[in-house]
C-alpha cells in the first residue's frame, strides 16, 4: 500500500500529507451525549459524539485524534456530521485535515492503555493540551468478537483560512467489528469540552478493527 500513496506538501506548513483518499485502519471508541443549551453557533443544543481514534500500522499516518461531531441535514449534500472540535498528534493530519476537508485539527498529547482478558477488552484514554488535561475516557467492550460489518458515512465542514472560506465535504465507508460498550468520561470542565462537561451521556460503542477510505 504504501508504494501506492500519493503525498502533497502542505500550504502553509514544512510538513506533507497523503493524498485523499486516505485509507486508515484502526479503532475507535465513542459515546453520544445530549447538550441541553446551545453553546454557539457551531454548538447548538443537540446530540454529539465524543471519539478517541486509533489510527494503526497499515494507515498512511498512524496517530492519535479525539473528536466530537454531530449530525446535520444539509439541502445539497443529504444527512452528514459535522466536526467541532478535534485534536491529534500528528502534524502531517493537521495539515491535511485542514486543507483537504476543512477540518479543524489541533495538536494535543495523548496517552492509551488497553489490555484484554478473554473476550474483554479494556481501555483507557486520555488528552490534554499542554499540562491542561482534556478528557479521560474508560471503556469496557466485547467488540473484537464482533462480526466484521460495513459502515458508510459523511462530513460536511464550514470553510476555514486553509481552505480559503470553502466548504469542504468527505465520504467515509468501510467494515468494522463494532459492539455498544461501557464507557465513562471525565470532561475537564476548565478544558477546550468543558462546554460538554454537563452534558448527559447516552449510549456508547467501539468499532475495533476497522477499514475505512475517507475523503
Amino acid at each position: 500500500m504504501s508504494a501506492q500513496i500519493e503525498w502533497v506538501e502542505a500550504a502553509h506548513a514544512d510538513v506533507s500529507y497523503p493524498a485523499a483518499p486516505w485509507d486508515m485502519v484502526g479503532s475507535l471508541w465513542l459515546t453520544l451525549f445530549r447538550l441541553r443549551e446551545p453553546v454557539d453557533d457551531l454548538r447548538p443544543a443537540g446530540v454529539y459524539g465524543a471519539a478517541f481514534v486509533s489510527y494503526e500500522e497499515g494507515s498512511p499516518l498512524t496517530y492519535s485524534e479525539l473528536l466530537v461531531a454531530r449530525p446535520i441535514a444539509t439541502d445539497a449534500h443529504g444527512r452528514r456530521v459535522t466536526i467541532t472540535d478535534i485534536w491529534v498528534d500528528s502534524p502531517e493530519s493537521v495539515a491535511g485535515g485542514r486543507e483537504l476537508w476543512a477540518i479543524p485539527k489541533g495538536l494535543c498529547d495523548f496517552s492509551l492503555e488497553s489490555s484484554h482478558a478473554g473476550p474483554v477488552s479494556t481501555t483507557e484514554w486520555s488528552a490534554r493540551l499542554g499540562r491542561t488535561p482534556i478528557a479521560t475516557a474508560r471503556f469496557r467492550d466485547v467488540s473484537r468478537a464482533a462480526p466484521r460489518l460495513p459502515f458508510k458515512g459523511g462530513t460536511w465542514q464550514p470553510g476555514i483560512e486553509d481552505t480559503g472560506g470553502e466548504e469542504r465535504t468527505a465520504t467515509l465507508q468501510g467494515s468494522s467489528k463494532a459492539l455498544p460498550a461501557r464507557a465513562h468520561w471525565d470532561l475537564n470542565p476548565d478544558g477546550a469540552l468543558g462546554w460538554l462537561a454537563g452534558a448527559r451521556q447516552l449510549a456508547s460503542f467501539r468499532q475495533a478493527s476497522f477499514r475505512m477510505s475517507f475523503g
